[in-house]
């Protein structure tokens, strides 16, 4: 394990922003992630784990040892006659690991497709597109606990698994996930229920649709509504769809009959952030170097060099705008360092 000085990190975060870390190394073996804790640890400098760069926003250099997990492979595990369990290094990409699996016509993870990031960031997030969350094919995870300086394995059910959390969200730091074991499904049950999936199926006269034609069909949606972050400098959704009472959102319907909203339980409504945004005006709508993207107002994007700084405080605008019209209080879903 090698530790550098002085490492730009703009080429190591999708948003393109320039920061700059102390230490930088990077971890392609478990025993040396052992090393790099022990080193900070040693001297006394904090660490932040890094995965594609797709969810974090740099607003100031780190001084500190920035750690990049690039641990790679792909195990069979098991296989039965109705499923495959497959283990998976934390920093495999996870588009690529969705398309491996469609080609081997596993299931589960299809709609998941061309959501930016490594397979070790999956299950902080719990990133989810288009009814699927990660949490539905994630078994177990094998993390270092820098609190117990041990190597733990955590079921799924210990996880903590919510919308866009988990525990590994909640204890921040504590646990550093270097590998993540999925079930996937030979006979897969197929979620096309969402409205924009069906749209893409119908056009295409797909009647009895595959894995495959799905896998399809979100990455045709989420190209056309999401912009390329290695063309435009983004990091996907920037906000996390608000949940509310049933009573708020009576009294939003009231005032806002046409607002975008899901029932997620007896008591509980999802509101679309990206419906709240647009209301406020911040839909396409540009500050210099930063922008709300014209296609889809969920996304801020990075025109040109702009500064995590200015980046963050173009959010601030647009969470106290959305505050102000409708009383939501949107949470940013990207990571600010």
């Amino acid at each position: 394990m090698l530790i550098q000085e002085n490492i730009s990190l703009k080429s190591l975060n999708s948003f393109g922003c320039n920061a700059n870390a102390s230490h930088f190394c990077i971890i392609k073996r478990k025993d040396e992630l052992n090393d790099a804790i022990s080193w900070c640890k040693h001297q006394q400098k904090p660490f932040l784990i890094l995965g594609g760069g797709s969810n974090i926003l740099f607003t100031k250099d780190f001084d500190g040892l920035v750690i990049k997990i690039d641990i790679k492979g792909i195990e069979l595990v098991k296989e039965t006659p109705s499923d495959i369990i497959i283990n998976v290094g934390a920093g495999e990409n996870w588009h690529l690991l969705v398309k491996y699996c469609v080609q081997k016509s596993w299931g589960g993870i299809e709609n998941l497709s061309l959501i930016p990031g490594t397979v070790g960031a999956a299950p902080i997030q719990n990133i989810g597109a288009y009814g699927v969350e990660a949490k539905d094919c994630i078994t177990q995870i094998t993390a270092y606990d820098t609190q117990l300086n041990q190597w733990v394995t955590i079921l799924n059910k210990e996880c903590q698994f919510g919308y866009r959390t988990s525990l590994f969200k909640q204890e921040k730091n504590r646990y550093i996930i270097t590998e993540v074991q999925f079930s996937l499904q030979k006979q897969p049950t197929l979620h096309t229920d969402y409205g924009a999936i069906r749209d893409v199926l119908h056009r295409k006269q797909i009647k009895q649709p595959s894995i495959e034609a799905i896998s399809d069909a979100v990455i045709e949606i989420r190209t056309e509504k999401l912009p390329d972050p290695t063309k435009l400098g983004n990091a996907g959704s920037f906000f996390k769809n608000p949940t509310v009472s049933i009573e708020v959102f009576d009294a939003l319907k009231a005032a806002y009959p046409n607002i975008i909203a899901f029932p997620i339980s007896n008591t509980e409504y999802k509101l679309a952030a990206g419906w709240l945004i647009e209301q406020t005006g911040w839909k396409g709508k540009r500050n210099g170097a930063v922008g709300c993207y014209e296609k889809q107002a969920l996304v801020i994007v990075n025109y040109a060099e702009a500064t995590g700084i200015e980046i963050y405080n173009f959010s601030e605008e647009i969470i106290q705008s959305v505050l102000d019209k409708f009383g939501i209080q949107l949470e940013r879903e990207v990571n600010v360092v």
